[in-house]
């Protein structure tokens, strides 16, 4: 089969993806095809772990990778309608169940102390509808913690005042969800704007003083992308972003380009390793739908102009 057909033949979470990005479906068959991700398949299996107490692997963030802030990252990757009944309950049960372990004891949704886990908490807030004062506190400070090179960082200040690659997604990411759940600020925006010429300014993975790969497994491309940085998860993040391609992503978009295989798949090629609760690929090395799906629609932005 060819790769549309391949990618087709999935779960309902990269169907209904394929679908809006790729073939250009009416509106009307993706979200029925979306519909199904509560209730079939992958989503369906992650819903029905998720513990009386609002839990998922019996933590809020830890164990890794099957806690409940990993697991609701997870759901929205694979597209989780969250005005479905199913995501609505699954996220009350977690707003009146679930509160923080580590160096808060408040409420999920309030976040806690550290950079990158807030970044994730004002993602995963704003995708599952929560616009309250918890959450909007939370927002505030995430835009308070930006540096002067227009990064975050989720070490400093006591550690370093330079951004890092890994906080400055997480927190870009959440920053972008709240523009798309709630609308566009001027002020978040001018932050992700700053957070964007970091990235940018770096041509997605090289030291801005010499020029060199920060980190080789940037280069390999991972799913799901946890909390780690690669050269797929930046560019990704532009493409939801709808912005017109920047030049400076060229380089990146070349390492996409030769990163496919001669059938015209993308491999799984860095898995980051810990507990998950079931398998959705075959493994490193082997031909990958979720990179596959991503790899295509990010090409397809750059080449086209094209979001989906």
């Amino acid at each position: 089969m060819d790769v549309t057909e391949w990618l087709l033949d999935s779960d309902p979470a990269i169907r209904w993806q394929v679908m809006r990005d790729l073939t250009d479906e009416p509106a009307d068959v993706v979200a029925a095809e979306r519909a199904r991700v509560a209730t079939e398949g992958w989503g369906a299996r992650l819903l029905a772990l998720q513990g009386a107490d609002g839990q998922w692997g019996g933590g809020t963030y830890s164990p890794k990778w099957i806690s409940t802030t990993y697991t609701l990252l997870l759901l929205r990757l694979l597209g989780l309608d969250p005005a479905s009944t199913q995501a609505r309950a699954a996220v009350e049960r977690v707003r009146e169940g679930v509160r923080w372990q580590r160096r808060s004891s408040g409420p999920y949704f309030a976040g806690e102390t550290e950079t990158c886990v807030n970044s994730m908490v004002v993602a995963l807030g704003a995708y599952f509808g929560e616009h309250g004062p918890e959450q909007q506190r939370l927002r505030e400070w995430l835009l308070g913690e930006q540096l002067d090179d227009g990064g975050w960082n989720c070490e400093s200040p006591a550690r370093s005042t330079r951004s890092s690659f890994n906080t400055t997604i997480l927190a870009l990411e959440g920053l972008l969800q709240v523009e798309q759940s709630a609308g566009v600020d001027p002020v978040i925006a001018a932050a992700r704007t700053r957070g964007e010429e970091y990235l940018l300014e770096r041509r997605l993975f090289r030291s801005l003083t010499t020029g060199a790969v920060v980190s080789p497994t940037w280069r390999l491309f991972s799913f799901p992308p946890q909390w780690h940085y690669d050269v797929l998860r930046g560019l990704e993040y532009f493409r939801a972003a709808g912005a017109p391609p920047d030049p400076r992503c060229g380089e990146a978009i070349d390492l996409v380009r030769e990163r496919r295989r001669t059938d015209g798949r993308w491999p799984l090629q860095h898995t980051h390793r810990a507990r998950t609760h079931f398998p959705m690929e075959d493994g490193d090395g082997k031909p990958s739908r979720w990179n596959t799906l991503r790899a295509l629609r990010v090409l397809r932005w750059y080449e086209h102009g094209t979001v989906g």
